[in-house]
């Protein structure tokens, strides 16, 4: 087993590939089969996997997420760290905090037009910490 610790610095509330930063990883340790874990460890940012060959696709779920879950909802109690901060936290909820992708002849067995992305959900920038696992032989 394996196991790299990656660090991202995100510009605000964006979709941020790092498909690349993973494959990396995954080439690092060496295994041929198996299964890579990524995971995030923050509740205001996320892990999800989606097109990566047309950037309106970042847009349109950007623009999706606003429309199902505002900042500034009155609906929201938890403002400690402002409008975006439960809008934060729900968008993290409805995504995924970790992705599990097959790991074959040493490369992630991802489809043509998969990548992987970590969602910020926050307005400000942050560093994000996310750590992967890559098991197999």
């Amino acid at each position: 087993m394996y196991q790299q610790g990656i660090s991202i610095r995100t510009a605000g509330r964006e979709l941020r590939e790092m498909t690349a930063d993973v494959a990396q990883v995954v080439r690092q340790s060496g295994v041929k089969t198996g299964l890579c874990h990524v995971f995030i460890h923050h509740t205001s940012a996320s892990l999800i996997l989606s097109e990566n060959a047309d950037p309106s696709v970042c847009r349109d779920l950007e623009r999706f997420m606003a429309r199902l879950v505002p900042d500034g909802d009155p609906l929201f109690e938890h403002a400690a760290e402002g409008p975006d901060d439960m809008p934060a936290h729900v968008r993290s909820v409805l995504t995924r905090s970790d992705l599990t992708i097959p790991v074959t002849a040493g490369r992630l067995g991802l489809g043509t037009w998969q990548g992987i992305w970590l969602w910020e959900h926050r307005h400000q920038s942050n560093h994000r910490r996310i750590t992967v696992t890559v098991q197999g032989e």
